[in-house]
Parts: C-alpha cells; sequence; structure tokens
C-alpha cells in the first residue's frame, strides 16, 4: 500500500513539475536580478546567474528609496478598502438572502452591471471629484473608492454563499429567545467565515494591484503606493533593475503572506457555530 502510495506521488511530481518550473521561472529571474551586481544587469551576453550575491541590495533601496513609505501607504488603503467593503457588503446581502423585499431582482442585475465597468471609465470622474472635494493625495478616500469597486463583488459573492446556510439554525436561535442580531452574530456569521475571508482576500489583492486611479489621483510622492513606487523607480534615461526586481518582490510578500495565513481559516470556520 505503502509503495503504490509513494509511486502516485512520484508520478504526480513528475506530471507537475513542467508546471511548477514554469510557474516559478519568473520568480528566480526576478530574485537573481535583485542580487546581482550592477554592472551585470546589462551584461551582454547576460549572466544567469550572478558572480557574487549582493543581498545587501534590499536594504540599499529600503533605506535609500520612496519603497518602504509606499509599501505601508498600500498596506493601509488596501486593509481600509477591504475592512469597508466587507462591512458595506456582508449586511447588503444578509438582507438580499433573508428579506424578501420589492425590488431584489432589480438589485441584483444592478449589481451585476456595475462589475462590467472598468475603473478607468470613471477615472476623469473621480479625479474632478476629487479635486472638487479637496481631497486629491489622500489614502483614506482612495480607499474608500477602491472598496466602491469592490462592493458589488463581495455582495454578489455572499450572498450566493449565504443562500447556502440552512435558515433552520437561525430560526432554532429564536426559538431558544435570542434575538435576530444574536443569531446573526453567534450562529450565522460563524458559519460564513470561509466566504468571507475569500471575499476580502480578493478584496484586498484588487486594492493591492490597483494602478489606474492611484496614478491618475495621487500627486505628492509621499502618498504614492507601491505600484507608483515601483514606476518611479524607472527613469527617462536610465533603470535600474535590480531596484525594480527588489521592489516588486517586496510587493509581492505582503499579498503571499496573507494568502498563506488565512489558508489556514477557510476550512475552520465550515462547521463553527454550528448545531450540536
Amino acid at each position: 500500500m505503502r509503495r503504490s502510495k509513494r509511486k502516485q506521488t512520484l508520478i504526480a511530481w513528475l506530471v507537475l513539475s513542467p508546471v511548477v518550473f514554469v510557474i516559478l521561472f519568473p520568480f528566480v529571474v526576478t530574485l537573481l536580478t535583485a542580487i546581482k551586481p550592477r554592472n551585470e544587469l546589462t551584461a551582454i551576453p547576460p549572466h544567469f546567474l550572478p558572480s557574487q550575491f549582493h543581498w545587501e541590495n534590499f536594504l540599499t533601496v529600503w533605506s535609500e528609496t520612496n519603497i518602504s513609505h509606499a509599501l505601508l501607504n498600500s498596506l493601509y488603503i488596501s486593509t481600509l478598502a477591504t475592512l469597508i467593503a466587507i462591512l458595506v457588503g456582508a449586511p447588503a446581502a444578509y438582507a438580499m438572502t433573508r428579506f424578501d423585499f420589492r425590488g431584489r431582482r432589480a438589485y441584483r442585475f444592478f449589481l451585476l452591471v456595475t462589475q462590467m465597468l472598468s475603473p478607468i471609465v470613471l477615472v476623469l470622474g473621480l479625479f474632478r471629484l476629487m479635486v472638487t472635494a479637496g481631497v486629491v493625495d489622500s489614502l483614506s478616500f482612495l480607499a474608500v473608492i477602491y472598496a466602491a469597486f469592490n462592493v458589488a463583488f463581495c455582495v454578489w459573492m455572499l450572498q450566493s454563499y449565504f443562500e447556502t446556510i440552512p435558515k433552520d439554525l437561525e430560526e432554532s436561535a429564536w426559538i431558544e429567545g435570542a434575538g435576530r442580531v444574536r443569531s446573526l452574530l453567534t450562529i450565522f456569521l460563524p458559519l460564513a467565515v470561509p466566504a468571507i475571508t475569500i471575499v476580502a482576500m480578493f478584496t484586498f489583492v484588487n486594492s493591492w494591484n490597483e494602478f489606474i486611479i492611484a496614478f491618475s489621483t495621487l500627486r505628492d510622492s509621499s502618498s504614492y503606493t507601491i505600484q507608483l513606487g515601483i514606476i518611479e523607480m524607472t527613469g527617462y534615461y536610465s533603470i535600474r533593475w535590480d531596484y525594480v526586481m527588489i521592489s516588486v518582490i517586496l510587493a509581492s510578500l505582503p499579498v503571499a503572506i496573507l494568502f498563506s495565513w488565512l489558508q489556514k481559516h477557510l476550512i475552520g470556520g465550515l462547521t463553527t457555530g454550528a448545531v450540536k
């Protein structure tokens, strides 16, 4: 039995090896470029492996550029946008699945239509709105904009999951004397943790990767996001590719850490709060 299992594992790895190579190859090139000596970045013919590993490049980029501040700005904007989207989207999705009100189908159709609009279509209007309100370079207002673009996605995804949660669980709690708010907090939301976690992950990533709106509405370099911080390193006459690659690695780490941390909680919330 063990031999057959080992054989299946070996075959699976042999089949998946090309896929793993294709996925990891860009990250390997990025890392090797980040730690190369400067004179080897534009060498002809190019050197795949550096002659020396300059790990101090990471400290140089962190201390001599604006990338650390841009990283913190992106963390603040993405986290705030995720919280706002969840706080607005979760109650709306709950209302769509638990209350029968007039215009519910029209509202669902409206949410679907809004997902077809590209943010670039609204950039000019958003910029004029920010200028009129005097909130240009405001990170908090930019987070509100990101949340607004993700609320429809949150509601659409959450209401599909909420419909799978039996109403009997809440009704049992009502029979026992719990009100709607208490049953919502102790019964419904714990069962909805997996869906909320997934939606939060996608909202955070969407806010983290957004470029067009940030590029159009942020003017001061102190309010740049991580994407604008990377663009700032690409000059007209020369590009420090080692700095750019290090910034790309730093921009990828928070998202990778978020996924590796939250995936442990996805299955754990499936049975939490269920009636014994």
